[in-house]
């Protein structure tokens, strides 16, 4: 007894004072308002939720916090609850990115919560951070598009608050392009961007270099004038283990109350400084940022805010580090501030593995029909806010709004990548189709304004009743599909929405089997009937059913070709009527079919190109072009590899799949043509073609256009056969003998061109673990290869990924079908299929690509041209007519622009918009880059004067990127920083001059893209009179 006496009294002793302190306590308050301290460690806390625009579930899903049985998440509760937690205190601060959801919730708030809002954003608490509607992807994406859903992000900030973001913050994407630093970052008129993930090799060096954060140079031809700062995380863009702060969250929390038990302040201060200064050894100057934050997190804010609250506050007591609350600006400029010199970064940061054996380039295939539908949606809004423009924009009637949010959502990192989950896969395609059907409205509407123009006097809309048919990759049109007798004539409207005059050819499918073209001038053109086969109708009926619920209730027997010549952002028509007499309708088309026992060689094509192929070998031998003289072996072939199966992987190697995310193969399977495989020619006096069964579940087209000196190759892939258990990845080679070194080129988001070495990399020594997928690059654009004579040049019509990973050989991924997940988060596998009748089948895909052989240096003037046709597809849309009274009361020709004018070779128009409030955006892009072609890589001018030959300007304002700031504003506040080695490797680059008010011609250096927003003294076709005049006659 008389031992524990001492230890009583000091029990009771402890009691005594606790009791003293329980009734002397009073509301602790955090102090919070500690700055930058210069000479110590300085620890940016930046509160951020990362909140994808659908992932694991739709968009509307995350946003109201439904289907949690997936994921409990609710963007919805983020925005409610932060609003009280900025109010609290003065000195917190919160960043947010995706303004899709941001949007949402803003719509619902009262004016009062709106007031509270805007004064938050004014006072700097609330910082839009990035600003898009969503956080694009940036490998699968179309730098057009990333310019679009930026832009209608920064002009709701904008328009709202009256802010301009000024940061990039791509902190999930699966690595990041040269055109996202030089074009989505310093054009915009960003300060820096930050980003997550970038190779495990790379990181590892360049935390030893520290070397984590750099000036970014991500074009050849801009140099310095769009360079970036740039900082990839040390690890991800989460907290420091053990500084995790939502509900459910499993990191110590500060407790700092005596009272309690489990008080644990200095310790948690420990682990502060302890990551703090594991940070700072990898990180060059005073400062380190902390991304206090993750997915959808701060569901309740508080939980986050009282933990940092207390964490700045009893670190900044402690002394050796000093912790603020921040934002990726004050970051950056304290970064600035420091007047630091930063090693130099050129390129970008393909491919990206998160470990070995682990390369996310799978992605760049995945769910190629979404890929393929977002390209096409893409193409069409251009197309259609050109039309809106021409008739005059409608906030009440059909606009272009719905489309222009769906496709912007449909960048998303995990939307247009294909690594959602199939639900919403279907979400995304399902908004696309709403956004396409009310535009499809506007596209019809303002066709028939355009039309009738010539003959309108009265008001009310026009009588004209256009058809278009989004169906056509399916062979089928229903308005297309019209018996033509008795006088019946279909009526083809062709818009061509390129600044330039384009020839192409037209193929829709037809009942009537004497049919005659005349063109807009009633002259009978050539054209050629080339048979329906049963394999496009089989696709087509199995489809038509799947989608519209229904049988094609008519059959087309053939396919209706012919050329046609369309004005500049204008339309040509074409009458199809029924032949009257012999000799006067289109051309059948010779068919022949080779059995593959028969040994020759045929060649076919009627133009400069011709292709040869081997009848027994079923398949391409041989390229020539006449016209350049230039002559190739070519072949092609198809495999799939095998997707690889992790469990196969033994310790200390992490598991591995292949799945949605990651490609990682299993072994290269030759897929040979089957023994009684045929091969089918079919000739006439527009295109030949050559149609080959592959095997029972690849079949393709090769065909040759008679004006045209490309090879245009269409496939069919699909069901990808898995009864074996295994998942599969098809590929096409093309096989030459040319000797190109490892080397080959691929785009950047349909930009740039990056040069790619095999099994190299620019910025460290390269462990090879992967010998293909760490050799797949993104594809928008094309993939070409040169030797010392020629170039092999192959373009795409969507998304994919693809390689050289043998010299002379190019490589694409067409189709994935894969049984297992790749552990990456999606928790499914890529495997879609297709249902009728509660029946399901893999999904097949059809699609296209294009090659071409040109004499060493040549190749880019049919790469930006070309692709440029492919991007902007011709737009087609029908009426039918009785008699012959179309022409007389119709306009049959129409440009926008002056009828004497196009634009030059090598620029595009790639935006003209009108927005709400009148004014007109428009965007001008160069091309070429530097050095890419002798003719072309040069200053190129457009008169804006001759592009609205019926209005005048009465003011051109030239704007950033985005349309958000004027760029002399983003100029001046620009930041230069230092870098390593001075001024070396740091051009400048050329840029074009300012514009003369009063001539309005517009210069634009090698890849430099302009915009300005356009006030016009006079508005056309927004009124109901209209002249004959106001039509061109091209």
């Amino acid at each position: 007894m008389a031992t524990t006496t001492p230890r009583l009294l000091f029990f009771f002793c402890v009691l005594i004072s606790v009791g003293i302190l329980v009734a002397d306590s009073k509301f602790m308050v955090y102090n919070t308002s500690q700055g930058i301290v210069p000479g110590k460690l300085n620890v940016h806390l930046v509160p951020h939720t990362h909140d994808d625009v659908g992932w694991l579930k739709t968009v509307d899903q995350y946003y109201v916090g439904s289907n949690n049985s997936i994921q409990g998440a609710c963007v919805q509760n983020v925005l409610d609850s932060l609003i009280p937690a900025l109010l609290a205190d003065k000195n917190r601060k919160f960043i947010y990115v995706e303004i899709a959801f941001f949007q949402r919730w803003w719509r619902d708030q009262s004016d009062a919560v709106q007031r509270i809002v805007t004064d938050l954003v004014s006072s700097g608490q609330l910082e839009f951070i990035n600003g898009g509607m969503c956080m694009h992807d940036e490998a699968a994406t179309h730098y057009v598009d990333m310019i679009d859903q930026t832009t209608l992000g920064h002009r709701f900030i904008k328009r709202e608050f009256d802010v301009t973001p000024r940061i990039g913050w791509q902190i999930d994407p699966f690595g990041h392009s040269a055109v996202q630093a030089y074009l989505l970052g310093a054009q915009v008129g960003f300060d820096s961007l930050y980003f997550g993930r970038i190779d495990y090799q790379d990181r590892e060096k360049r935390k030893n270099e520290k070397s984590l954060e750099f000036v970014w140079q991500g074009s050849k031809s801009l140099g310095s004038s769009a360079e970036i700062f740039s900082g990839a995380f040390p690890a991800n863009y989460e907290p420091p283990s053990g500084f995790y702060f939502e509900v459910n969250d499993n990191s110590p929390i500060v407790q700092d109350d005596i009272t309690l038990f489990d008080y644990n302040v200095q310790e948690r201060v420990n682990d502060f400084v302890a990551a703090a200064v594991s940070q700072a050894n990898i990180t060059r100057t005073n400062h380190i940022m902390w991304t206090m934050g993750t997915d959808f997190k701060y569901q309740y804010a508080h939980t986050w805010f009282r933990q940092m609250d207390k964490l700045i506050h009893y670190v900044n007591k402690d002394g050796r580090v000093n912790a603020l609350y921040s934002t990726p600006s004050i970051y950056t400029d304290a970064k600035y501030a420091t007047n630091e010199s930063w090693p130099i970064k050129t390129g970008d940061f393909f491919p990206y593995a998160d470990r070995i054996n682990a390369y996310w380039t799978g992605y760049f295939t995945s769910r190629p029909a979404l890929k393929h539908y977002v390209r096409t949606m893409s193409g069409y809004y251009l197309a259609a806010r050109q039309l809106e423009f021409f008739k005059g924009r409608s906030t009440s009637g059909p606009n272009t709004d719905s489309l222009a949010d769906a496709l912007a959502i449909a960048q998303h990192h995990d939307a247009v990548t294909g690594t959602e989950k199939q639900h919403v896969a279907n979400d995304y395609a399902k908004r696309l189709s709403i956004g396409y059907m009310e535009s499809e409205q506007l596209v019809a509407t303002s066709l028939a304004h355009l039309v009738e123009s010539a003959s309108y006097t009265g008001s009310g809309n026009p009588t004209t009743k256009f058809q278009q048919c989004l169906l056509l990759n399916i062979s089928y049109c229903p308005a297309s599909e019209v018996t033509l007798s008795q006088g019946k004539k279909l009526i083809v409207v062709v818009y061509n929405s390129l600044g330039w005059k384009r020839d192409d050819t037209v193929r829709i499918p037809v009942i009537n089997e004497d049919v005659i073209v005349h063109d807009s001038e009633g002259k009978a053109i050539e054209s050629q009937l080339l048979p329906l086969d049963d394999v496009h109708l089989g696709l087509r009926n199995y489809y038509v059913k799947a989608y519209l619920g229904q049988t094609p209730t008519k059959t087309p027997k053939y396919w209706l070709v012919f050329t046609v010549s369309v004005p500049p952002l204008g339309f040509s028509t074409y009458t199809i009527s029924g032949a009257e007499g012999a000799g006067a309708s289109s051309t059948r088309s010779s068919v022949y079919t080779f059995q593959s026992r028969e040994k020759s060689t045929i060649e076919v094509g009627q133009g400069n190109v011709k292709l040869s192929f081997s009848t027994d070998q079923g398949k391409m031998t041989n390229y020539v072009n006449s016209r350049s003289l230039v002559e190739e072996s070519v072949q092609q072939s198809y495999s799939f590899y095998n997707g690889y199966n992790g469990s196969n992987d033994k310790a200390p190697l992490i598991p591995q799949n292949s799945g949605a995310y990651v490609f990682r193969p299993n072994g290269t399977f030759l897929i040979t043509p089957e023994e009684k495989a045929s091969l089918t020619v079919i000739r006439g006096p527009v295109i030949d073609e050559v149609h080959q069964q592959i095997n029972s579940w690849i079949h393709q087209i090769t065909r040759l256009h008679k004006e045209k000196e490309h090879v245009e190759v269409e496939f069919i892939v699909g069901p990808i056969p898995t009864d074996d258990g295994i998942g599969k990845e098809v590929v096409t080679q093309l096989d030459t003998a040319m000797a190109t070194n490892k080397t080959f080129y691929t785009d950047s988001n349909g930009r740039d061109f990056i040069k790619r070495i095999r099994d190299y990399r620019t910025d460290w020594d390269f462990k090879v673990n992967q010998p293909v997928a760490g050799n797949y690059y993104p594809i928008n654009l094309g993939i070409y290869m040169q030797d010392n004579r020629t170039e092999f040049s192959v373009l795409v019509d969507r998304s994919l990924g693809g390689s050289s990973t043998v010299d002379g050989q190019i490589e694409l991924m067409l189709h994935r079908r894969l049984l297992l997940d790749d552990s990456r988060g999606v928790a499914e596998a890529l495997n879609e299929t297709v249902c009728v009748s509660d029946e399901c089948t893999g999904l097949r895909v059809l699609g296209k690509f294009y090659f071409r052989i040109d004499p060493l240096g040549d190749g880019a003037k049919w790469r930006r041209s070309f692709g440029q046709e492919i991007y902007s597809p011709l737009l087609l849309a029908f009426a039918e007519q009785d008699g012959d009274n179309w022409k007389n009361s119709h306009a049959t020709t129409f440009s926008g622009i002056d009828s004497s004018y196009s634009l030059p070779d090598n620029v595009a128009l790639i935006t003209l918009q009108e927005l709400d409030d009148g004014k007109i955006l428009i965007r001008l892009a160069h091309l070429y880059e530097v050095g890419e072609d002798k003719d072309f890589s040069v200053m190129a001018n457009v008169e804006l004067k001759k592009l609205f030959p019926r209005k005048k300007i009465g003011k051109a304002t030239e704007m950033n990127l985005s349309a958000n700031q004027e760029r002399t504003e983003m100029e001046r506040k620009r930041l230069v920083w230092k870098k390593e080695g001075g001024s070396s490797g740091t051009e400048k680059g050329v840029r074009g001059g300012p514009v003369d008010p009063a001539k309005l011609v517009v210069e634009l250096a090698p890849m430099e893209i302009r915009t300005f927003l356009i006030d016009l003294e006079q508005k056309f076709f927004h009124r109901r009179h209209h002249h004959h005049d106001d039509v061109s006659d091209v």
